[in-house]
């Protein structure tokens, strides 16, 4: 979905929730989707917002975040840094996606495929707990970093003959 007809859309999610799309708003959902891919922190979308609007404040980004949150336009997510992050949902996703941590460089990928729907069946009749959503991330070494360490050992290995 392009940013015009995503910006639409969330329009209509607000106006439908008692909500209007401030220019303060609009602005933090320009840089969620300018930068869909970085899952930025409140602080870091506050820094990008205020290079187009110098005049908000980060309590108003910060109330901005809840209120997409709360719309279910943005999810917030949390990975091994202790940080907030905020990640916008995708147009007509079930689910939250998932997530690949790369422990060695922090790198993060997203996973659009729901892997868990056998997963929430065996939950939901086992357990008789109706699923809603789930969030998963794997934590683990990404390609680039395992080809980095390879090239490292086998010049290391070379080096020692």
């Amino acid at each position: 979905m392009d940013s015009t007809a995503a910006l639409k859309k969330t329009k209509q999610q607000l106006h439908e929730s008692g909500f209007k799309l401030t220019p303060q708003r609009e602005a933090t959902v320009l840089v969620l989707l300018e930068n869909e891919k970085d899952h930025l922190s409140a602080e870091e979308i506050y820094f990008l917002v205020k290079q187009k609007s110098p005049e908000i404040g980060l309590a108003t980004v910060y109330r901005t975040l809840e209120i997409l949150t709360d719309l279910k336009v943005v999810d917030k997510v949390s990975f091994n840094d202790g940080l907030a992050r905020y990640d916008l949902r995708k147009e007509g996703a079930k689910h939250f996606h998932h997530h690949l941590l790369c422990l060695e460089c922090g790198n993060i990928e997203e996973v659009e495929e729901d892997l868990l729907g056998d997963v929430e069946d065996v939950v939901e009749q086992r357990y008789h707990f109706l699923v809603k959503d789930h969030r998963l991330t794997f934590h683990g070494i990404c390609q680039e970093c395992q080809q980095k360490k390879k090239k490292q050992s086998t010049e290391e290995a070379v080096s020692k003959i």
